[in-house]
């Protein structure tokens, strides 16, 4: 999706967005990062506090009836207001009821240039989700929780079938030409890494578009959505600069399969990790 600056149309949009999926025969759908705004977190401004809402709340009765009317489960990723003072980067699953059904609160929380989500958000106390479906148990992590195999080891080993991150990342553009390429490449390698290390699918659905709610230069989101497979192999992927609704097969079968074949989760030491629950390990600590 690409974001207007108008939250009631960013909600119009992905709901309509939904009822397209659907459509096309999706099951799970899922939206990207904050999609009711563009990108805030580019400044740090007091008065983007009044984007936050209520969970449940309006865009969850919304979502939840459009899923309702359409079948499927879907993941929305929402600026939650917990309570005055106290906000969270949320993502909610919506049942095929239209119920919210699971929720998880982002861990990892950035603080780089034009992406200052500390100043907004407060790091997650639900620990890392996983939620039970009618169509398999659903890994649900944030953008920033990509980059971290911890977080996609915790998931795999609660069960989950699918790892799904709703993302906002692009490029700066006056770093594009030069970095542009290896940045979008690393975040899709650790990613598949993420799929392959576990043994289980992994999803991203990005936003796309130049953003520039306080000015230039902005930030160019890359979209690139995708699903790889428990082998890291790219199922469907989507376009840098254009939105789309992206469907993919997800085949639970697989999961057994790769796993038998390169069982890492049989082979790990859990007896030999200590240390792993640390910053870092000093030298007397080694």
């Amino acid at each position: 999706m690409a974001m207007s600056l108008e939250p009631e149309a960013n909600l119009s949009l992905a709901c309509a967005r939904i009822r397209d999926a659907a459509a096309k025969g999706a099951q799970v759908v899922c939206l990207p990062e904050l999609f009711r705004s563009p990108y805030f977190c580019q400044t740090e401004d007091a008065a983007n506090f009044a984007l936050a809402e209520r969970i449940p709340g309006p865009s969850t009765e919304a979502i939840g009836a459009v899923a309702r009317q359409a079948g499927v489960i879907v993941i929305a990723s929402l600026f939650e207001r917990r309570a005055p003072g106290l906000y969270h980067n949320a993502a909610v699953v919506i049942g095929a009821n239209g119920a919210v059904v699971g929720m998880y609160r982002k861990m990892h929380i950035p603080d780089d240039p034009g992406y200052y989500e500390k100043f907004y958000f407060t790091p997650g106390d639900l620990g890392f989700c996983t939620c039970d479906t009618f169509l398999g148990r659903l890994g649900i992590l944030i953008c920033w929780d990509q980059w971290y195999p911890e977080a996609a080891r915790l998931v795999a080993m609660a069960g989950a079938d699918i790892i799904i991150y709703p993302t906002a990342i692009g490029w700066h553009p006056q770093e594009k030409a030069q970095n542009g390429a290896a940045q979008r490449d690393a975040w899709l390698t650790v990613q598949r890494g993420h799929a392959i290390a576990n043994g289980l699918y992994v999803a991203a659905a990005n936003r796309v578009g130049h953003e520039t709610p306080a000015g230039p230069p902005g930030l160019e989101f890359w979209g690139t959505s995708f699903v790889a497979d428990p082998f890291g192999v790219v199922v469907a992927e989507a376009s840098v600069d254009r939105e789309e609704t992206l469907i993919a097969s997800v085949d639970p079968a697989r999961i057994e399969e790769v796993r038998q074949s390169w069982p890492f989760l049989r082979d790990r030491r859990i007896d030999a990790y200590a240390g792993i629950e640390r910053r870092f390990l000093d030298p007397s600590q080694r």
